[in-house]
C-alpha cells in the first residue's frame, strides 16, 4: 500500500500505519534490552477496510528497517511477521534461539498490554 503513513509510537509499543487520518493497522511491539537489545513484535492487526492491502507487509519492513537504522535484531514472537521473515530473509535476519527464548519469558512475565 503505497500511501500509508507509518508512525513509531516507541512510548506505546506500537508501529501504527495510516491511510490519511485513519488507522489502518499496527503492530503492537515491545523493547527488549536483555541478552541483547532487540524489538519484539507481539501482534499484527489490520483494520478490516485494509486488509489484502499490503499494510502488514510495510507495518513488518519498517520495523526491519528500524531495527537495522538502530542496530539492534528483531525477535518476531507475532505469527505473521515470522512468517513475513521468513519469506524476505535478505530484510530480515534470523533471530538467535536464545534471543526468542528471552523475548519469550519477558512477555510471560509482563502480559500486560498484550
Amino acid at each position: 500500500m503505497s500511501d500509508v503513513q507509518i508512525r513509531d509510537d516507541r512510548a506505546a509499543g506500537r508501529l501504527e500505519a495510516f491511510a490519511g487520518d485513519e488507522l489502518a493497522g499496527h503492530i503492537q511491539y515491545f523493547a527488549l534490552e536483555s541478552p541483547q537489545s532487540a524489538l519484539v513484535p507481539v501482534h499484527t492487526i489490520v483494520e478490516p477496510a485494509y486488509e489484502g492491502q499490503g499494510v502488514a507487509g510495510s507495518l513488518a519492513r519498517e520495523l526491519y528497517g528500524i531495527a537495522a537504522r538502530e542496530g539492534v535484531v528483531v525477535a518476531p514472537l507475532c505469527p505473521y511477521v515470522v512468517k513475513w521473515a521468513e519469506r524476505h530473509p535478505e530484510e530480515a535476519p534470523a533471530a538467535d534461539p536464545e534471543l526468542l527464548r528471552a523475548a519469550k519469558d519477558w512477555l510471560i512475565a509482563h502480559p500486560e498490554g498484550f
